[in-house]
């Protein structure tokens, strides 16, 4: 991890989001007298699931995994979530911990906001606490689908979904798989490392996908969606 002072070439100037559009100028110097800028290299963990949170972070550039950490061996991958997107944002209204951990998967620079600035904004600026809300309730439904596909569907169709989901249009510039372990794609399945193998190897015997090292091509989209609906 490293801070980047305003001194620093790297340091950028200001958050261009469209949610920060909607401040006043008043507004805008609380958030700028409240925020760190901050570069993660890949591996970091950028938030530790049950650490106490006094900021948020909003991610400028790169992206991370974002889970929920099990028994030391299991986690559960909920998202991924890229530039342009907060962490840690109900710390600011329901919790003082981090509910979830998140880490780097490339280089990433983030800025910390004190959560105190952004509370007292959101309070007096109905636009920008919309904003925020409604960023945080798509939160809670990629949370409340993933608690479904667990309870309901088969391995089939959880490793179907784990692969829709990170082969999806929002993730095309990314080049995800490359990203990711065996690991972390059992772990956005709820699968152990083997039974994932296992169920890639057997999508590339039927040609739904083709591996190549760390690779995933996808080869048949729709029979993916097939199993994902029937898994």
């Amino acid at each position: 991890m490293k801070t980047i002072p305003e001194t620093d070439a790297d340091f950028l100037c200001d958050i261009q989001a469209p949610c920060f559009q909607l401040l006043t100028p008043d507004e805008v110097q609380l958030i700028r007298a409240s925020k760190t800028q901050v570069l993660f290299r890949k591996g970091e963990n950028l938030t530790k699931q049950g650490t106490f949170a006094t900021y948020i972070m909003f991610i400028m550039s790169g992206f991370v995994k974002q889970y929920v950490e099990g028994d030391g061996v299991h986690n559960y991958n909920l998202r991924i979530s890229q530039a342009g997107e907060f962490l840690g944002i109900s710390s600011v209204f329901t919790e003082d911990t981090f509910s979830y951990s998140t880490i780097a998967l490339a280089e990433t620079r983030v800025f910390l906001i004190e959560k105190i600035a952004i509370a007292k904004v959101a309070r007096q600026n109905g636009s920008f606490a919309f904003n925020i809300i409604k960023r945080h309730c798509e939160q809670s439904a990629t949370l409340y689908d993933a608690v479904r596909n667990l309870m309901y569907k088969q391995m089939n169709g959880r490793i179907a979904d784990a692969l829709l989901y990170l082969s999806s249009d929002q993730f095309a510039a990314l080049d995800i798989f490359n990203h990711l372990s065996r690991k972390d794609i059992a772990d956005f399945a709820g699968l152990s490392t083997e039974t994932a193998v296992k169920l890639l190897k057997s999508f590339e015997k039927d040609g739904i996908i083709a591996l190549n090292e760390k690779n995933i091509v996808i080869l048949n989209r729709a029979a993916l969606q097939k199993i994902s609906q029937t898994g």
